[in-house]
C-alpha cells in the first residue's frame, strides 16, 4: 500500500484576464467566434480599464456582423476610457462602411487620419478613401494626416521651390519649422528659399541652425559651402571643401547634391566624377539636366570631347528650351566662356536678348522656371541700376502673386532709388494691383493710392489723363513699361512746373504725339516729328510745337546731356 507523500497532480488553474484572453484566441484561430467572444468578455471583467479587451470584443462584435454594438463599445473607449486609442476611429469607420453609411464612415476615417500619431492603417484608410469616393460621388473630405505632418506640407513647399514661388515656400517652411524644430530637411529648404530670394543673411542663419542639430549633415553642409563662396571666405571655405572632397555618398540624392555643389565651388573634377556615378543609371540618363551638369563639370575640366557628347545626348532628349543647342553651338564655335554656369537655362543676358526688349510676355516655361525667377529676384536685390530696370519689367510679364510680393516688398527697400521704385508701382498698378502701396520715397515712409499720380498737384483733370490714356494706348505694343513710365513722368512734371497756369488741353492727340517723339528720343528710338503726327492724326507743325513747349519747361535737351549724355538730339525744322 502505496504511502501518501501530501503531494497533489492537480495543477490550479487561475482564472484572469490573460487566462481568457489566451482562450479567445485559441477560439478564434478555429473561426469559434461566439466562443471568442464568451471569453473576450470574460476577459473584460476582470480588467474592464484595460482598452484593449474592450476592442478585441468589438472587433469579435464586427466579425460576427454587429456592427452597431461594436461601434458602441469602441466609441466608450476613445470618449471615455482612453482617447489615445486613436485606432478605434479607423475601426468604427469600417463598421459604418460595412452599414452602407459611408458619410458616417468618413467622418470617422478623417478623424482617425487626423488624430492618429502612428499611421498604424494609413494604407488601409488610403484605400478606404477611394472606395467612399466611389461610393460618396464625389471627392472625400481631405485630411490633415498627423502621422504625416510636416511632410505633406514639405512636399508643397518642395514643389513652390521648383515653380520659382520662394516666398510662398518660405511661409511653408517657417510654420513647419517652428512646430518641428528638428525637421532637418525643412531647414535645408528653408535656407535654400532665402538664398534664391537674395536673403543671405537669414540663409546663414538657417542653415547654421540645422548644423547645430546635425553636424554631419550633408545638404547643409554643402548649402553652407556655397554660403561661404558668396561671403568670400575663402579661409573657411577651404577647410569645409577639404572635407567634401573626401566625401563619397551613397544615396543618389546626396551623390546629387556633392556633384552639384562641388561644381558651383568650381571643383569640376571631383563634380564631373559624382555625375558620372549618377549617369551609370539607365534612368538618369533620361535627364536633359543631368547631361547638362556633366557636360558642363566636363567643359570645365577641359574635357570638351566627353562634354560634345553629353550635349548632344541632351539635345535629343531637350529640343525646345533651345538651351542644349546654345551650349553645343557655343562649344563647337570656340566662344564658350572659361567657366559655364551649371544652371539649365541660358545665360542672364542672353535670355533678355532671345524675349526682345519691346516683347509683352515671356514664354510660360520661362514664367514658371525657378532658375529664371530666382535671377531675377537676385538682380532686383543685387543687381546695377540698368539690371533692376530689365528685372522690374520682366517681373511685370510674369504677373503672379509671387511678383506682386516681391515688388511690393522692394517698394519698402530704404536703398533703392526712387524712380526704380516708381516704375515698380507702374507695374503693379499694371498687373492689377489696386489697393495703396506703402512705400519709401524722399527717405520717408507714404501711401500711395490708386487714384493719385506720381506728383505733388493738388487736382488731375480728366483732360490731363485721357493725354496719358491716348499716348500709351498707341505706345503699349511698342515700348516697354520704362518708356511708358517716362511718358507719364514727363507729362506730370511738365503740367506741374506750369500749375496753375496749365494751357488747355483741346486736341488731346497733339499733346499725346508730342510725349510720344520726346519719350523717343530719351530713350535713344530714331523718330520724326512726321512719323509721330502721321500716327496720332495731327499735322507736323501741332506734334512740333507741342514738344518744343514741353522741351522748354521740363529741360529735355539739358537732361539728354547729363542723364541720357549717348542720345540723339531733339530734331529741328
Amino acid at each position: 500500500m502505496a504511502v501518501s507523500s501530501g503531494r497533489t497532480n492537480v495543477i490550479p488553474i487561475q482564472l484572469d484576464a490573460t487566462f481568457f484572453f489566451e482562450r479567445a484566441v485559441r477560439s478564434l484561430d478555429r473561426y469559434h467566434y461566439d466562443r471568442a467572444l464568451k471569453y473576450f468578455r470574460r476577459a473584460v471583467e476582470y480588467e474592464p480599464d484595460n482598452p484593449v479587451n474592450h476592442c478585441n470584443m468589438a472587433g469579435i462584435l464586427s466579425e460576427l456582423g454587429n456592427y452597431e454594438e461594436s461601434n458602441k463599445i469602441l466609441k466608450w473607449v476613445v470618449d471615455e476610457l482612453d482617447p489615445t486609442m486613436t485606432e478605434c476611429h479607423f475601426y468604427m469607420a469600417n463598421n459604418f462602411a460595412n452599414m452602407e453609411n459611408y458619410e458616417a464612415a468618413e467622418d470617422a476615417l478623417v478623424q482617425y487620419l487626423e488624430e492618429d500619431a502612428e499611421g498604424q492603417f494609413l494604407d488601409e484608410a488610403e484605400e478606404m478613401m477611394d472606395l467612399l469616393h466611389f461610393e460618396l460621388e464625389r471627392p472625400p473630405r481631405r485630411a490633415n494626416i498627423k502621422s504625416r505632418e510636416g511632410l505633406y506640407e514639405h512636399d508643397q513647399a518642395r514643389m513652390l521651390l521648383e515653380e520659382g514661388k520662394f516666398a510662398e515656400a518660405v511661409r511653408i517652411l517657417r510654420s513647419i519649422t517652428e512646430k518641428q524644430p528638428e525637421f532637418t530637411a525643412a531647414r535645408n529648404n528653408l535656407a535654400l528659399a532665402y538664398y534664391y530670394m537674395g536673403l543671405f543673411d537669414e540663409a546663414m542663419a538657417t542653415v547654421q541652425t540645422v548644423l547645430e542639430q546635425e553636424p554631419g549633415n550633408l545638404h547643409a553642409l554643402c548649402n553652407l559651402a556655397i554660403f561661404y563662396q558668396h561671403e568670400q571666405d575663402t579661409e573657411r571655405l577651404e577647410l569645409l571643401v577639404q572635407s567634401l572632397r573626401k566625401t563619397v555618398p551613397f544615396h543618389q540624392e546626396h551623390v546629387f547634391k556633392l556633384a552639384t555643389t562641388m561644381g558651383i565651388l568650381g571643383e569640376h573634377d571631383h563634380a564631373f566624377v559624382h555625375l558620372q556615378r549618377l549617369l551609370k543609371d539607365a534612368d538618369n540618363q533620361q535627364d536633359p539636366c543631368l547631361l547638362h551638369y556633366a557636360a558642363v563639370s566636363a567643359c570645365n575640366s577641359d574635357k570638351r570631347g566627353e562634354a560634345e557628347r553629353l550635349w548632344k545626348q541632351a539635345l535629343k532628349l531637350d529640343r525646345e528650351s533651345g538651351i542644349p543647342e546654345y551650349y553645343l553651338k557655343h562649344l563647337q564655335d570656340g566662344v564658350l566662356p572659361p567657366s559655364v554656369s551649371y544652371q539649365y537655362h541660358l545665360p542672364f543676358e542672353e535670355q533678355f536678348k532671345k524675349w526682345g526688349k519691346d516683347t509683352d510676355d515671356l514664354p510660360d516655361q520661362v514664367k514658371k522656371d525657378p532658375l529664371v525667377r530666382s535671377s531675377f529676384f537676385w538682380a532686383l536685390r543685387h543687381g546695377d541700376r540698368s539690371t533692376k530696370l530689365q528685372v522690374i519689367q520682366a517681373l511685370g510679364m510674369i504677373a503672379d502673386n509671387e511678383v506682386k510680393e516681391t515688388l511690393k516688398d522692394f517698394l519698402m527697400e530704404a536703398g533703392e532709388e526712387d524712380y526704380l521704385k516708381h516704375i515698380a508701382m507702374f507695374v503693379l498698378r499694371g498687373i492689377g494691383v489696386t489697393e495703396p502701396l506703402q512705400a519709401v520715397l524722399e527717405g520717408k515712409e507714404t501711401t500711395v493710392e490708386q487714384n493719385r499720380m506720381p506728383s505733388r498737384l493738388p487736382v488731375w483733370h480728366e483732360r490731363w489723363q485721357a493725354v496719358v490714356e491716348t499716348a500709351l494706348t498707341r505706345m503699349q505694343s511698342r515700348y516697354d513699361m520704362i518708356g511708358q513710365h517716362d511718358l507719364l513722368t514727363l507729362w506730370v512734371e511738365f503740367l506741374s512746373r506750369l500749375y496753375p497756369e496749365v494751357p488747355p488741353i483741346r486736341k488731346t492727340e497733339g499733346w499725346a504725339a508730342a510725349l510720344e517723339y520726346l519719350t523717343a528720343k530719351m530713350h535713344r528710338r530714331a523718330v520724326t516729328y512726321q512719323e509721330v503726327a502721321t500716327r496720332y492724326g495731327v499735322s507736323v507743325a501741332t506734334a512740333s510745337k507741342y514738344a518744343k513747349w514741353i522741351d522748354e519747361v521740363c529741360g529735355i535737351r539739358e537732361k539728354m546731356q547729363t542723364v541720357f549724355p549717348a542720345l540723339d538730339g531733339i530734331e529741328q525744322e
